[in-house]
């Protein structure tokens, strides 16, 4: 484990290439579910360049009502699957919180995609860390501090690393600001998967 700036802890190769091809295996039972979807900013409607679903009780969902947990898939208007127990165990392994995440958000980028620097704050319980793994090709990952104009400090996150948000970091602002195509064999289309478990409340 790594620890950056403002307590970020980085785990390279966390989960080794056995664990992560278990792992995309389950996503896709996840996503034959909840396929994967486009969400949309909420203010301009503009789309986001990534695709998502989620499993667990909640779901992170995004769209002209605003950002929000809810139960059921904005498309399908389905209940989320529930979460794996693969990644139920992650949860407890380095969340370090005595209670079961109760979302994954599941983040799809191919190689034009990005997220801008955001915030973690939709929950109320900020006590409760942020966990992320990366299955697929490497992105540059961008950290900062707790306010937007804060200092960033970037790395790449290579498949099967994980990272976590916890403490002073909990609400640091974060973002991926590329996809390195063709760096990772796992994904039989390329791309980047991210797995972000939370805890809402």
């Amino acid at each position: 484990m790594q620890v950056l700036p403002n307590g970020v802890h980085w785990i390279p190769g966390y989960l080794d290439r056995a664990a992560q091809e278990a792992l995309v295996a389950d996503v896709r039972q996840v996503v034959e579910s909840a396929p994967l979807y486009r969400p949309t900013m909420p203010r301009t409607a503009k789309p986001f360049s990534v695709r998502m679903t989620n499993c667990g009780e909640l779901g992170w969902v995004s769209d002209k009502g605003g950002y929000r947990y809810q139960a059921d898939h904005p498309v399908t208007g389905k209940p989320w699957p529930a979460m794996p127990e693969s990644l139920k165990a992650i949860w407890r392994e380095l969340s370090g919180y005595p209670t079961d995440a109760q979302a994954c958000l599941i983040n799809y980028y191919d190689e034009g995609a990005k997220m801008g620097l955001h915030q973690d704050r939709d929950e109320t319980d900020f006590d409760a860390p942020v966990v992320s793994v990366s299955l697929g090709d490497t992105c540059l990952f961008r950290v900062g501090e707790t306010t937007r104009s804060g200092r960033t400090t970037s790395f790449k996150l290579k498949s099967g690393d994980a990272v976590i948000l916890s403490g002073r970091s909990r609400l640091a602002f974060h973002g991926v600001d590329r996809i390195y195509p063709s760096t990772s064999t796992l994904l039989k289309r390329g791309g980047r998967i991210n797995l972000t478990l939370r805890r809402v409340g």
